[in-house]
């Protein structure tokens, strides 16, 4: 059976793990987002980043990933964050206070949506800010207008730099 193309939405997820085995966490994510959000049709590199927003002896691995889904961005953000937990996460960050985690999992962008209530805001309020956001997603989706900003992923990679 064929899926209706209209139904579909484009997420972009962003991945990071510094904790346990780093490219086994966000494989398993990805396994993980396949076979509960959506069909993963990019994936980009996994990058090796300093952690951001706090201290920290273990080095970051992200990655971005493309997803398409018939699910709205509160579906998403829900089944995310049952991957975290069943992962082993146990607290997402408070108040842009970090700590080191075996998974992270975040929405950036939901098709050409803009959405903001008290659990979700997308794109993601600080996806332009994050060069270890920015680098994996150009990777895949360099041209990908941002909603809000009306720059391309490139744009935005460029701007950071």
């Amino acid at each position: 059976m064929l899926l209706e193309k209209e139904n579909l939405h484009d997420v972009f997820l962003s991945l990071g793990s510094n904790l346990g085995d780093r490219g086994e966490n966000l494989d398993h994510a990805i396994n993980s987002i396949e076979e509960r959000i959506g069909e993963v049709v990019a994936t980009s590199a996994f990058y090796v980043t300093e952690p951001v927003g706090f201290e920290s002896d273990n080095q970051f691995l992200n990655a971005v990933c493309e997803v398409r889904t018939k699910l709205n961005p509160l579906e998403v953000l829900e089944k995310t964050q049952v991957i975290e937990k069943e992962m082993g996460r146990q607290t997402k960050s408070e108040n842009r206070i970090y700590s080191d985690r075996i998974i992270d999992i975040d929405l950036l962008l939901f098709d050409d949506e803009i959405f903001e209530n008290t659990d979700l805001v997308l794109p993601h309020p600080h996806l332009h800010e994050r060069a270890f956001v920015l680098t994996p997603l150009a990777e895949i989706a360099g041209e990908y207008i941002h909603p809000v900003l009306h720059k391309t992923i490139n744009q935005l990679k460029k701007d950071l730099e």
